[in-house]
Formats: C-alpha cells, sequence, structure tokens
C-alpha cells in the first residue's frame, strides 16, 4: 500500500536547512576542529593527501583534493584555504543527503526515515567533521534510497552504486555491517532486473560494498590490540555524553516500543506529542549549563557518538528495507505507517526534530568562531612559544574546542605569520599521544598566512 505524497514543503525545507548550516560551517572554517588543524596543517606543508590510514583513503581523497589543488596553484590565503577545506568536508555529506531526500521524496515513509537519519546520526556528530565516517554515513543513505525507490533502474542508477561502492570501499570500520546490509539490500532489488547492463553494474556495485566490509574487518583485525583503538573501544558506551544525539534517540526509541506493543498509538496525538518534547528539549540544550553548568553541549562528544550513530543508522536502513520490501500479510504497525495521515504526520514529525536539531549546531558554530578569533588575535599579537597552561582553555567556553596536540597546527595555520608565535600544550604526548605521529609536529607553512 503506498503511502501518501509527503508535503513539498518538508522536503524543500530540510534541504535548504542542510545546504544553509553547511555554509554556516563553511565560513566559520570548522573544518579545522580538533584532527582537522593538523590534517590540514600536513596537506600545506607536505604538498600531498594526508592518507595515512589507507583504510579510509578514499575519503581522504576526495575531500582534500580541493585544497590541495588550490596550494598547488599557488593560493597561500590559510582562510581561503581553510574555507575551501571545510566545503568539501560539509559539502560531500550534504550534497549526497540532498542526493537521497531527492530520490525518497516521493514516499512519505522513506522520506520520514532520511530525515530521521539526518537529526539522530549527521547533526549530532558532524562537529567532527574530519572523521570519514560523516561521508561513509552519507553515501550509504543514498545507496539504499537508490535501491530501494520503485519503478526499474536506470544506467545511470547502476553507475551511481558502483561510485558509491567505490567511495566506501575505503572509508571506515562501521562498514563492516552497513557493506553487507547495503550489499544485501541490491541483491535482493535484482531479482527482477531485465537489463544487463544494469544488472552486471548493480552485481559490481554490490561486490564493492563487499569488499567495503572486507576491508573494515581486516583494518580492525590489524588494529585491534593498538593503543588507540583499545581507547575508541572503551568510549564506545560513552554516547550518552552528546545530548544531541541522546535525545533525539529516546524520542525515536519511545516511539518505536510504544508502536511496536500497541500499533494503534501510531493514530493518535501520542507520536506527536512525544517528539514535540524532543524537539522542545534539544532545541534548547544549549542554555542547559545556565542551570547546570556540567550540562553542556561537548563537540568532542560527537565523536563519542560516532559507533553508537552506525549502529542507529544500520537499525533505520534496515526499517527502509522492510518498508518497501514486505508488502504481503503486514504486520499491523507497518499497516497503519503507511496510512496517508499517519505517514504525513511522520514526516512532519521528523522535520520539527531536525529544524530543533539545528539549533545547538548553530549555536556551538557561534561559540567555536569566537574561539577561533580569540586564537587568532593571541598568535598574532605575541611572539615564541605560548604555554597552553597559561591560557583559559578548560574554561568555558573553550574548553568545547581545545585538543591539545593539535594547538600548535591550529596556531601556525590562523597565524597571519606562521611560526612568530604557535601554542604548545605542557604535555609528554604519552598520556594521550596523536594517533598519527605527523599530527603531533609543529608546521612550518612558509609564505603562508591568514588573509595573506
Amino acid at each position: 500500500m503506498p503511502t501518501e505524497q509527503p508535503p513539498p514543503a518538508a522536503y524543500r525545507s530540510v534541504v535548504l536547512l542542510l545546504w544553509a548550516l553547511a555554509v554556516n560551517a563553511t565560513i566559520a572554517c570548522r573544518g579545522l576542529f580538533w584532527d582537522g588543524s593538523p590534517f590540514m596543517a600536513n596537506i600545506l606543508d607536505l604538498g600531498q593527501v594526508h592518507d595515512f590510514y589507507t583504510a579510509r583513503a578514499h575519503v581522504d581523497w576526495v575531500t582534500q583534493l580541493p585544497l590541495l589543488l588550490l596550494s598547488e596553484l599557488g593560493v597561500r590565503d590559510t582562510r581561503l584555504l581553510a574555507m575551501v577545506y571545510s566545503a568539501a568536508l560539509f559539502g560531500l555529506p550534504t550534497g549526497l543527503y540532498h542526493a537521497a531526500l531527492a530520490r525518497v521524496k516521493g514516499d512519505a515513509v522513506l522520506l520520514g526515515v532520511v530525515i530521521a537519519v539526518i537529526a539522530t546520526v549527521y547533526l549530532p556528530t558532524c562537529f567532527f567533521i574530519i572523521g570519514e565516517y560523516n561521508t561513509t554515513y552519507a553515501a550509504v543513505v543514498l545507496a539504499m534510497a537508490v535501491t530501494l525507490t520503485p519503478g526499474p533502474r536506470r544506467l545511470s542508477d547502476a553507475v551511481l552504486l558502483c561510485l558509491l561502492g567505490l567511495l566506501c570501499v575505503r572509508s571506515y570500520e562501521t562498514m563492516v555491517y552497513l557493506g553487507p546490509l547495503v550489499a544485501a539490500a541490491i541483491v535482493w532489488s535484482m531479482r527482477k532486473e531485465d537489463d544487463r547492463w544494469v544488472r552486471g553494474l548493480m552485481v559490481v556495485a554490490a561486490v564493492a560494498f563487499i569488499a567495503a566490509g572486507v576491508v573494515a574487518l581486516v583494518a580492525i583485525v590489524d588494529y585491534w590490540n593498538h593503543p588507540h583503538f583499545l581507547k575508541v573501544r572503551a568510549m564506545s558506551f560513552d554516547f550518552w555524553q552528546n545530548q544531541q544525539f541522546v535525545i533525539p534517540l529516546i524520542a525515536l526509541a519511545i516511539s518505536a516500543a510504544i508502536a511496536l506493543v500497541r500499533p494503534s498509538w501510531l493514530r493518535g496525538s501520542g507520536p506527536p506529542l512525544v517528539f514535540a518534547i524532543a524537539a522542545t528539549a534539544l532545541a534548547l540544550s544549549p542554555w542547559y549549563r545556565l542551570v547546570y553548568e556540567h550540562s553542556i553541549l561537548y563537540p568532542p562528544a560527537h565523536y563519542l557518538a560516532r559507533q553508537a550513530a552506525g549502529v542507529v543508522l544500520a537499525v533505520l536502513l534496515g526499517c527502509m528495507w522492510l518498508h518497501v520490501a514486505w508488502q504481503r500479510r503486514l504486520p499491523e504497525v507497518f499497516t497503519i505507517l503507511r496510512r496517508p495521515a499517519v505517514s504525513r504526520r511522520l514526516v512532519l514529525a521528523m522535520t520539527a526534530l531536525l529544524l530543533a536539531a539545528a539549533v545547538p549546531d548553530v549555536v556551538l558554530t557561534g561559540l567555536w568562531s569566537d574561539y577561533l578569533a580569540r586564537m587568532r588575535t593571541l598568535v598574532d599579537t605575541r611572539e615564541g612559544a605560548i604555554r597552553a597552561h597559561d591560557l583559559p582553555l578548560l574554561e568555558w567556553p573553550d574548553k568545547l574546542f581545545a585538543q591539545d596536540w593539535s594547538l600548535p597546527a591550529m596556531s601556525v595555520l590562523i597565524s597571519r605569520t606562521p611560526g612568530r608565535a604557535y601554542v604548545l600544550a605542557d604535555k609528554d604526548y604519552l598520556s594521550n599521544p596523536p594517533f598519527d605521529p605527523a599530527c603531533g609536529t609543529l608546521p612550518h607553512l612558509q609564505g603562508y598566512g591568514w588573509g595573506k
């Protein structure tokens, strides 16, 4: 039973909001956050792509090539280069999510799920935009959207799936389960495909996603006992520290649990009420610290929630597949969810949740801009080594953004005269070492300058 055409305004507002947030993040140079600064500094200093971790190299190549190209063409303004780097990091997942939304906009249930992915997976984890998972998750969502949309597959669809599979081959370790999931969906969608070229390319795409799972598995095995990955595994369940992730996740979990036990609940005012409360709580989250000082939005927590977000993504992708594939002897929850009035409310509720999720993103971006301005003033008015111990880096709001071993790279990148002054942390680099030794060094960047 097909669902009603969703409200066109919902699709348009989500797309406009996504791109507006990407532009805002680009202007604020959010690509410099944490690992982004040493990555960019190494790219400019060494004149090559920073792809030390081959299991994620494909995403690195795509997002770093614009920066490297401009550098090779002689651009030396680090502010402009930081904006270009940020534009690539944010523009790629935003473009992929936009394409996914466009593919499913004719099905209210699929559209609602994709919007839910953006609200619960992307925005709560994208402050750490340097993380390759941001692009990986977006690519997987688009691949599933192309695979599940009704009608015969066009040759362009098959080519797109191949390109997405190639991108994901070396992308992120969560492909160990996302890769086989997408591959299985592609194989399932081929059962009625008659065009041999389309069928052949879809087989190639499925193999690519399986290969992505194999590469991810090998990377996990190889690095299983690496000190950095031991620490990562230990932090896997710390996602609760990310309010932007936990609030919408709780709303989804409550609604899903009640709907499975009592499907008729979906017809009433219960679901809109749950998501209205969640949206309000999410929109107000930047100001909770005024009541309780330890209740803060913490950008590094985006890094902590990325693994849990991958699991949530897999569940939501599975729901998309079940919605399309399960057409006979439907469970009551599916039957009710596909009713026009219910599916329409789903889209509107997810859109409201996404609008609320944009509030903390905008607030944190503003705080980041202020932090960057203070750091620029510091390195432009001082000389020599500046001890981080003498700075208020552990006080509000600087503690939201400071990372000890990335401070040297950031202080050089944002300086009008790189090398004149730089910030160094008082640490031994043993208790919290950078996972890549090159990221803990002081770059030179001769000839470069902020606003040069």
